[in-house]
Parts: C-alpha cells; structure tokens; sequence
C-alpha cells in the first residue's frame, strides 16, 4: 500500500509542493482521475505557517497539509453515487464521470482536504499523482519537488523505519499519510542583571515538569538566552536560574502553548 510520510523537522517552507501539485493539475485534465484543477480556491496540497512564542522568541513551522487518504475514509461513506473510491495501491480517488456534484464530501472531511468545482460541478482533491504513477513515475509531483527531503512516498514496507517514528495521528484517520517530528512546545527567556545592565551568560537552569518530576538543564548563551525545546505539550513548570552563588526561582510556568519568558531580572552582585 501506498504511504506518504512528512517530516516536519525537516520541511523548510519553500513551498515547492504547493506550487508543483499546482503546475500539475492547473489546466491539465487527467481522466480517469481528474479534471483540471480551478487557479485559485483549491490547494490539493497547501503548507501551512505557524508562528509559535512571541518576539523576539519565536520559532516558525510548516505543515504541509493535504488528502489523508484515509482507510476509514468519511468521504467514501457518505458519496451516494460511489463516485469515491479506493485504488488497490491505497489512493483515494474522486472519480469525475460518477460525481454527481451533492456537495455532501466536502462538509464530511475532517482535514478540509476536499473542494468542490462550482464551475464544473464535482468534489476534487489530491489524486497521489495516480496518473503520473501509472506511467511509471515513482512518485507524485509533491514529493518529486521537494527540495529538502522532507516528503517521502512508496510502499509502507519501503518506509517502515519512518513510519515507526509517527507521530500519533489525528484521532478518526487512519491516513495513508503519516507524520513524523511534529513540533513541540518551547520555553524561552532572556536573563539579565539589572544593576549591571548586561545579560547574565552561562546560568544553569533548570525546568522542572511540577507533574512527572523530569527536569531539563540548559545554559545562558552569549546573549543571556535560554532555550527549552521538545517539550511535552500541556504541562506546567517550575524554573530555576544558579549562577555566582545566587539563585532565582519562577515557580509556576504554564506551558499549555510556547512560552517566551521575556526579560528576567536576578541580582548577582
């Protein structure tokens, strides 16, 4: 069976996925699988932009966001006509000749991964490339494009090892899309001394999980930065800050989204 796997560490977004499923299916028309996709209004892969924290700490991320090509998929139940149908290879596919245009797909996907062609009147989505696959290519246009080797695709045997690292996936999908490397949340400061007015560099610090006891140990770069990244989501912490024989303490740190801390002042004098 067919498998795409994204990994989010690695996607830089350059969107060369949006634009060459664009190229592809912009004023082309692929039948059996389908017609040509409309200019503007539909992204059968479109990237996604995250600004995570605030300024100046933040982190940016991409998610390319596209047809999970779900094994339990909602939009194949609820076609009447039966014109969505699951390929052998795993591809869920919109078959043009058979949509009757009822709109009922579109509403029923949870990862508003369908679209309906008002001028054509038919639902229309991501095909995997099925034609290009049937004429030998190896992949679809999507993953052929990508310049950082974030999008992969082939069998699941193939991708195994990747798939072994998913991510867990949106509840309901059993997708053939899998996602590895998700983004976790950040805990991010400045620490600085007031009466000196210069950052404080090479404090250890120490976030504590108030539920789990785990702690992770950072310093204060040249900048008097501290970053804590790859946290787990949802949870509260408390932070220590040593340095020259003084310590500080910030005791409660809700971390339910990134955090950016801002200026912190400790007296080391």
């Amino acid at each position: 069976m067919k498998t795409f796997v994204l990994d989010l560490d690695i996607c830089n977004g350059c969107y060369c996925c949006q634009i060459a499923c664009k190229d592809e299916h912009v004023g082309n028309d692929w039948m059996p699988y389908a017609r040509p996709q409309p200019d503007t209004g539909q992204f059968w892969i479109r990237l996604n932009e995250t600004t995570r924290g605030t300024v100046p700490k933040v982190r940016v991320s991409y998610f390319p966001q596209m047809c999970m090509h779900c094994e339990d998929a909602p939009c194949i139940k609820i076609c009447v006509p039966g014109a969505i149908y699951r390929r052998a290879d795993g591809l869920v596919i919109v078959d043009p000749d058979k949509c009757t245009g009822c709109k009922l797909c579109p509403d029923s996907c949870p990862h508003e991964a369908l679209f309906f062609n008002e001028g054509m009147n038919l639902a229309q989505k991501c095909t995997g490339c099925a034609h290009l696959l049937d004429d030998g290519w190896d992949v679809p246009r999507c993953v052929d494009a990508c310049a950082s080797g974030a999008l992969h695709f082939g069998e699941e045997e193939e991708l195994k090892e990747l798939i072994a690292k998913a991510d867990e996936q949106p509840e309901g999908c059993k997708g053939r899309v899998v996602y590895i490397n998700r983004p976790k949340t950040f805990v991010a400061g400045t620490l600085y001394d007031p009466k000196e007015k210069e950052v404080i560099i090479g404090a250890a610090c120490t976030l504590t999980d108030q539920a789990s006891r785990d702690s992770y140990h950072v310093e204060t770069d040249g900048f008097g930065d501290f970053w804590f990244e790859g946290l787990p989501q949802g949870r509260t912490f408390s932070l220590k800050f040593e340095t020259h024989g003084k310590s500080k303490t910030i005791d409660t740190i809700d971390a339910a989204a990134d955090v950016n801390l801002g200026d912190i002042a400790m007296d080391i004098s």
